[in-house]
């Protein structure tokens, strides 16, 4: 089975109901060996694309992943960059936020740590959880001290995705190309990852009551979920909703994805100049000797 990227895309302007969503799909593998077998090229791939986007220097990708807990980014993220040069990738995880974020609009802690030209940058988790965690948790909003807080919630979330996919716009027309993920997982799958991380002690870290918390939220999640998805997919800046259900089947493609991403900018390594061949072919000379 050939994965084709835009068979998970989400299209500007569609409304998107998560329950018509698949979790899981038919495998694009058929044994745990071609799994591996496929995602290896798929990482060598990505090390070769990566080169060319550093060496180039003139686009960022930022890559950005949002899912439920346990529907699994960190591994995601693990796996298909597993082959990419350290020195032109970083990843950020953006949990609460701190007592100096909160001093800033929504938008400062995560915009302060965009990639630069010719990197990846990794959002785990992102400026959308404005749009999610704060509109599941009203209470949050407390916090953040806005000045004149809109007085219908509506309005207050149809600002924030406005002041989002500008931001995705701007950073698209200076050259940042925006790949969103939504790893999408049944809720039946994840009571059996919460299970595993409580039977198998070597993952006791992973596990928080607060996670169990937060499965009470479970059918608001997914209602918000979809809104923010409809509202902020767009030409620039597309959701991606991958079927998490199969950790293997989700990492190919994710991995694919972002391959189809870096392809289609058609890069190439900078030409050398006549001028600089002579001076290397020069140079070549005195080595050789």
């Amino acid at each position: 089975m050939k994965i084709h990227s835009k068979d998970f895309r989400v299209h500007d302007g569609d409304t998107v109901d998560l329950k018509k969503w698949p979790t899981k799909i038919d495998p694009v593998y058929k044994s745990k060996e071609q799994y591996k077998t496929l995602l290896q090229e798929h990482v060598e791939q990505l090390s070769t694309q990566q080169e060319l986007l550093y060496g180039s220097d003139r686009y960022a990708v930022l890559l950005v992943f949002q899912a439920m807990d346990a529907a699994g980014k960190d591994g995601a993220i693990a796996h298909v960059m597993s082959g990419v040069n350290p020195q032109g990738c970083q990843v950020f995880s953006f949990k609460h936020p701190s007592g100096e974020e909160l001093q800033h609009d929504f938008l400062w802690r995560t915009t302060r740590n965009l990639p630069e030209r010719g990197k990846i940058g990794i959002f785990n988790r992102s400026y959308y959880e404005e749009v999610l965690i704060v509109r599941v948790h009203r209470e949050l909003l407390v916090a953040e001290g806005l000045p004149d807080a809109p007085k219908h919630d509506e309005k207050l979330w149809d600002e924030r995705y406005r002041s989002i996919v500008n931001l995705e716009k701007h950073l698209h027309l200076n050259g940042t190309r925006i790949v969103k993920f939504f790893l999408h997982l049944s809720k039946e799958e994840q009571r059996k990852r919460f299970l595993a991380r409580i039977d198998e002690p070597e993952k006791n870290w992973k596990f928080s009551l607060a996670d169990i918390q937060e499965r009470k939220y479970w059918k608001r999640y997914m209602e918000v979920y979809g809104e923010c998805l409809g509202a902020t997919s767009t030409d620039d800046a597309p959701w991606y909703v991958v079927p998490a259900d199969d950790k293997q089947n989700a990492r190919l493609i994710v991995s694919q994805i972002v391959l189809d991403t870096l392809e289609d900018l058609k890069m190439a390594y900078p030409i050398v100049s006549a001028k600089r061949r002579q001076e290397l072919l020069s140079i070549r000379k005195q080595l050789a000797k």
